[in-house]
């Protein structure tokens, strides 16, 4: 573990990382995950697309403009969501059409990149970054990819005279799916995903954007108020994960112990096996079902953000608000 200790993402995006002055840590983000250096040129609306309170506790997000006028939305998502592939639709929606003002032709939208930060589990793939892009292939020959002609491709190409495409004209998404990243950190996304699940930043990193991090996103270098707010919370998402762990340690034991009973009661070592085996998953399902309710209540009680209940519990801010 290196000596300095830096700010975690999730709460730099909140309160460091929307000014502009230190966007050259997004800037370094968005540049590894697209390949090809980025310069925001202007932090837009932050919020312009959560029109509900509990979008406004569950997730963060940044819009950007690049010096190509390209759009670029940075969302941190901080707990589970119920319909999250359709949110990240209805944001990349909202950017698409909000670049229009009435009258204007359709030239003027540009290409809108959406990178969402998970700090839940997402999916079942064994992989910790996905990247997703509309193409159009052919129906009777799936091999067949529309391209544009040289006319259509001139009509449309943007003002960096770089070739386009029909996929390059629709929106991408990146989902970093940060509890998966379990490797030893070798590239410039490998050590991205070291500093956003550990918070962890070599001190010779020449990846784009952590050396930024390193200077804006340095404990020491706070000021005495925002370390006060820091250390507060930190302490709450400590004391939340400490009432989850407890929660899953005691639904697991709760389960051995049913499966144990009921492999005895077989009186065959086959049964025990299964019973063991039947009854941690049973008792994990059910401690977790009975527990996360009651601690989601603690948690509420002493006032632990709403977003923090969601993350650790695994119920909804909706949910959580109803007990």
């Amino acid at each position: 573990m290196w000596d300095n200790e830096y700010i975690p993402f999730d709460w730099a995006i909140r309160r460091i990382l929307r000014d502009k002055a230190n966007s050259g840590v997004l800037e370094g983000l968005m540049t590894v995950l697209l390949g090809q250096p980025v310069k925001i040129v202007e932090i837009l609306e932050s919020e312009s697309n959560q029109d509900s309170r509990e979008d406004k506790y569950n997730r963060v997000d940044v819009k950007a403009k690049m010096s190509d006028g390209e759009i670029v939305i940075v969302e941190v998502q901080l707990g589970r969501e119920r319909h999250f592939m359709q949110r990240i639709l209805f944001g990349v929606s909202k950017a698409v059409t909000e670049q229009l003002q009435v009258k204007q032709d359709y030239e003027n939208i540009r290409k809108v990149y959406s990178i969402s930060v998970l700090y839940f589990d997402l999916g079942s793939g064994d992989d910790y970054v996905y990247h997703g892009k509309t193409t159009f292939k052919g129906m009777n020959n799936p091999d067949s990819v529309l391209q544009f002609t040289p006319r259509e491709e001139a009509i449309v190409k943007d003002d960096t005279k770089r070739p386009v495409s029909p996929d390059e004209v629709y929106p991408e998404y990146f989902l970093l799916r940060v509890n998966q990243f379990n490797a030893v950190a070798k590239t410039p996304i490998e050590e991205w995903f070291e500093y956003l699940k550990d918070g962890i930043i070599k001190p010779d990193t020449t990846t784009p954007g952590l050396q930024e991090a390193r200077e804006k996103l340095d404990y020491m270098k706070m000021t005495p108020q925002e370390r006060h707010a820091y250390e507060d919370y930190m302490v709450s998402v400590h004391a939340a994960k400490d009432v989850y762990d407890t929660a899953v340690a005691e639904g697991r034991a709760e389960g051995r112990a049913e499966g144990l009973a009921k492999g005895l009661a077989k009186g065959r070592a086959e049964g025990r096996a299964e019973g063991r085996a039947e009854g941690e998953a049973r008792g994990i399902a059910k401690g977790r079902e009975e527990e996360r309710r009651e601690n989601a209540r603690r948690m509420k009680k002493d006032n632990m953000p709403a977003e923090l209940i969601a993350k650790y519990t695994g119920l909804t801010v909706e949910d959580i608000e109803k007990l």
